[in-house]
C-alpha cells in the first residue's frame, strides 16, 4: 500500500468518525452547511483522542495550508508592482469590507444590496436558491458576525480575461466568531444551529471584475485543503506573465521559491 492510498484511507476514516460526533448547523451567505462539534461530554473526549490518533494528518494538513499561504503572499506581492489591487494589506481591507457587507445584506434577506462587492451570478444565485427558497418554507436564517479571527490566502491566479488582470482569482479562508441559526418565522423556533457564538471557517473565492475584487463563491471549510494543493500545479508567476505577454521572456528575474 502506497502513501497517497493510506492517506485517502484515513481521511475517509476521520471524516466518517467525525460525522457522528458532528451537528450540523445552517451558515450564512453562502447557504452551505457549517459543521458545529458536538458539545456533549463524550463528544469531547471522542474529538480530543480522534485528534490525538490523526496528529500526522493534522499536521500534514497544516503544513500544506501554510505553504500555499507562503506562495500565495509572494506571488501577490510581486503582482503589487503591475497593480495596487494585489497588495496584500489592500486586498484584506476589500475582503473585510466585503464579508461583512454581505453578512449585513444576508441578515435582511436581500443580498441586492450588497450585489456590487459580488459578481452578478453568484449574488442572483444566492437570492434565488437559498433565501427565496426558506421564505416559501417559512424560515429566517439569522447570521450574526461577532469577530473575525483570521483570513488566510491559500491560491492565487492570474489572468488576462477581457483585460489586463481581469479574472484573477483569489481564494481565502475566512473564520469568524459569529451566530447561526435557522429559525421559523410563526413560532421563532430554532431548527437548525443554535444561539451560541462560535467559531465558523469558510472558503471565499474572489474574482477581479471590472477593477475589483468581488466575491464568486463561499464553501465549507473541507475545500481548503483542495484548493492548497493546487498550488503545486501552478507555474512560477514571473512564467505566467510572460505567457500572457504582460512582460517580455527575454527579461530575467530573480526568484526567491
Amino acid at each position: 500500500m502506497n502513501k497517497k492510498q493510506v492517506l485517502i484511507i484515513l481521511l475517509i476514516t476521520i471524516t466518517t468518525i467525525s460525522l457522528i460526533f458532528v451537528m450540523p448547523s445552517f451558515a450564512g451567505p453562502g447557504g452551505k452547511i457549517a459543521k458545529v462539534i458536538a458539545t456533549t461530554l463524550l463528544g469531547k473526549v471522542i474529538l480530543a483522542v480522534l485528534t490525538i490518533i490523526f496528529l500526522p494528518l493534522i499536521l500534514y494538513v497544516w503544513l500544506r495550508e501554510k505553504l500555499a499561504e507562503r506562495r500565495t503572499l509572494k506571488d501577490l506581492a510581486f503582482m503589487a508592482k503591475y497593480s495596487p489591487n494585489f497588495e496584500w494589506l489592500r486586498a484584506k481591507e476589500r475582503i473585510l469590507d466585503c464579508f461583512y457587507r454581505i453578512h449585513r445584506a444576508w441578515s435582511t434577506e436581500d443580498v441586492s444590496e450588497a450585489s456590487e462587492y459580488m459578481s452578478d451570478w453568484y449574488w442572483q444565485n444566492q437570492q434565488l436558491v437559498y433565501l427565496e427558497k426558506w421564505k416559501r418554507e417559512g424560515l429566517y436564517n439569522e447570521c450574526e458576525v461577532k469577530k473575525i479571527q483570521s483570513i488566510r490566502p491559500l491560491l492565487f491566479v492570474h489572468r488576462n480575461d477581457d483585460s489586463e488582470h481581469e479574472g484573477s482569482l483569489l481564494i481565502v479562508s475566512i473564520t469568524a466568531r459569529m451566530k447561526d441559526f435557522l429559525v421559523k418565522r410563526n413560532t421563532n423556533e430554532v431548527v437548525e444551529g443554535d444561539k451560541k457564538f462560535k467559531d465558523n471557517e469558510t472558503v471565499w473565492s474572489f474574482t477581479l471584475i471590472d477593477n475589483k475584487w468581488r466575491v464568486s463563491n463561499i464553501e465549507e471549510s473541507d475545500f481548503s485543503l483542495g484548493y492548497a494543493g493546487q498550488i503545486k500545479y501552478l507555474p512560477k508567476i514571473e512564467d505566467t506573465l510572460i505567457s500572457e505577454n504582460v512582460i517580455p521572456a527575454k527579461k530575467k528575474w530573480e526568484s526567491s521559491y
